[in-house]
């Protein structure tokens, strides 16, 4: 099945999550999914002792990570768990430092002192630093370099951090993979559904009806609108904007040599974008506006202004077009603060979702389109109108 599927993602979800609520915690089966079953070494000694210490990762990160819950609630381990298992999907053989990156690509960032007793903290830095020093010091300084390259600094905007990564790809390029892959991960893990609401749905149907059929009534949902849950439409907007900022970046900064498995996690990402825009914009049609001339008239405007090229850009809003600005205004703050401000703006104005929702339609397009396309006015530096 694609990386992307949601429906599959829900499986993933639901089988690691089994396995973590056993009464005694099932690391082996764990391992299996998220290695994909593979081997990590053709010498059957070396891949017991390799998986033995993937086996004491997942230790160390049930431990560390057994108080803390996603946004929507489930165990907050499940995310490295599935991270890994996505990367693993893509390549045909694994290697235990990538593997225990992708574990602990968010440690250094989650787990501080603070947050046990002493006695807990003690023993798990013991275990934290037992299992760095069963890998030899060629594999540790690897692992700990690409620790510091995922990690977040202190001030560092979300630009600067991942032209950072970028950059440092060039001597470790995994790490760009490992982003991919957890963007990837954060992207799916928007909606807490019991199934992909874009099941059964025929999505472009939809729009061609709204477009071309004068007698269309407008899309009728299959259930009533679901209770409020901690990610609205404007904050998922907002994970597609990340999504969006990362995949310029790395068209702007990336080497080129590239290997298959970084294009598979790449294309995946758009794809699971271009689903997510698709899902947001049902939902806006289907419960907030639900006036076809009003969404006909809303994706007419949004298609000029796409077929223009201004959704390759950054652009300042100008008050003649919904769209103009809606990077700089609503999603590029480097203030977080801020920024929640503006999106609980954006939350209020479903017309602007809608055309939104349009956009990224055509961005997460153009990006599988086109190897060479990346949105201008995306830099290091932060956004820029152009």
């Amino acid at each position: 099945m694609p990386l992307f599927d949601l429906t599959e993602f829900f499986k993933l979800s639901s089988a690691l999550n089994y396995n973590l609520s056993a009464t005694s915690l099932n690391r082996y089966n764990v391992l299996m999914y998220i290695t994909d079953n593979k081997r990590l070494d053709d010498d059957d000694a070396k891949d017991r002792e390799r998986k033995g210490i993937v086996m004491e990762a997942l230790d160390y990160l049930y431990s560390a990570y057994r108080q803390k819950r996603r946004r929507l609630g489930p165990m907050a381990v499940l995310h490295p768990l599935r991270t890994t298992a996505l990367f693993s999907s893509t390549r045909t053989s694994l290697d235990l430092v990538e593997l225990l990156t992708l574990l602990f690509h968010d440690i250094l960032e989650d787990v501080k002192p603070g947050q046990f007793n002493v006695q807990e903290w003690k023993a798990m830095e013991e275990q934290f630093y037992g299992l760095f020093e069963r890998l030899g010091p060629e594999s540790e300084s690897r692992l700990t370099q690409n620790m510091l390259h995922l990690t977040r600094r202190d001030n560092e905007s979300y630009y600067q951090y991942v032209a950072r990564l970028v950059e440092n790809s060039r001597n470790s390029p995994e790490i760009v993979e490992i982003k991919l892959a957890d963007r990837l991960d954060n992207t799916l893990d928007l909606r807490i559904d019991l199934e992909d609401p874009l099941a059964r749905i025929d999505f472009f149907e939809n729009i061609f009806q709204i477009m071309f059929v004068n007698n269309y009534k407008g899309y009728v949902p299959l259930r009533e609108h679901s209770p409020a849950t901690a990610i609205n439409g404007a904050k998922r907007l907002y994970q597609l904007f990340k999504n969006a900022v990362l995949l310029s970046l790395i068209r702007r900064y990336a080497p080129d040599t590239a290997p298959r498995s970084q294009k598979l996690l790449f294309d995946a990402v758009s794809e699971a974008g271009l689903n997510e825009a698709q899902r947001t914009l049902i939902h806006l049609i289907s419960y907030h506006v639900k006036d076809v001339p009003t969404q006909r008239g809303l994706i007419l405007e949004a298609m000029q202004y796409c077929y223009s090229g201004r959704s390759n850009m950054v652009t300042k809003p100008d008050g003649s077009q919904l769209l103009d600005g809606l990077f700089s205004t609503y999603f590029g703050h480097k203030s977080s603060r801020q920024r929640r401000q503006q999106l609980d703006i954006l939350y209020q104005n479903k017309n602007l979702m809608l055309e939104a929702a349009m956009a990224f339609l055509v961005i997460f397009l153009s990006f599988l389109n086109d190897e060479t396309y990346y949105i201008r006015g995306i830099s290091a530096e932060g956004i820029e109108p152009t």
